[in-house]
């Protein structure tokens, strides 16, 4: 996409698989709060409020605060590890992959700033069960990355000393987007997922494409 999109917008349709749409009104009036006032500073009535419902309403679909958290974080991080999976076993080069994994994950925290920063920074107010749940997905992310570096250092595509750190660098980069990325800014998100995946090749020693044999 060429634009950012706001929860009220674009970024609600991210959330189509939850339902009944009660359910999803509070969902996503939990992402906005969240990302506002931070998890342990929104209550329960600030979430209700958003969605236009009463307390009561929200413990018919939610038992409490943490599992609209866990929700949101797990469909989150299911949504990232599709994205870098799909573009890392794609077919191509590792330099091929690599770029297009780095771009597409950084336009998702683009154009959807408002989820991604829930998502990516609220992982500590989660319970121990719920945590885990998520670092694991979370692993999962990284050995996407980690493999795409790893094929590109076998054929000779990459110069990386330590595949591990510069897969932690990659993934860092990608994440803190969703921190500053500011919908009337200079920037689309197409615009900052070529400037991240170019400067990522840079990190690995890329340098440019070979030319196409005759």
């Amino acid at each position: 996409m060429g634009t950012a999109e706001d929860t009220a917008g674009g970024e609600a349709q991210a959330w189509g698989e939850v339902t009944p749409d009660a359910a999803r009104r509070l969902l996503i009036a939990a992402v906005e709060a969240f990302a506002e006032r931070g998890y342990h500073a929104t209550t329960t009535r600030d979430i209700a409020g958003r969605a236009g419902m009463s307390p009561a309403a929200l413990y018919i679909h939610y038992k409490t605060k943490e599992e609209l958290l866990h929700r949101i974080s797990r469909i989150g991080h299911t949504k990232a590890l599709e994205i870098l999976r799909t573009a890392s076993r794609r077919e191509g080069s590792a330099r091929e992959r690599l770029a297009d994994a780095v771009g597409s994950f950084v336009r998702w925290h683009a154009g959807g700033r408002t989820t991604a920063r829930v998502v990516q920074y609220e992982l500590d107010s989660l319970g121990p069960d719920a945590r885990a749940e998520i670092l694991a997905l979370r692993r999962r992310c990284d050995d996407e990355v980690h493999g795409v570096i790893e094929d590109g250092v076998a054929s000779g595509e990459f110069d990386v000393l330590d595949v591990k750190g510069t897969t932690l660098a990659v993934l860092s980069l990608c994440i803190d987007v969703a921190r500053w990325f500011n919908v009337d800014g200079p920037w689309t998100p197409d615009e900052v997922g070529a400037l991240y995946a170019d400067l990522v090749l840079r990190m690995v020693g890329a340098g440019e494409p070979a030319p196409a044999q005759k």
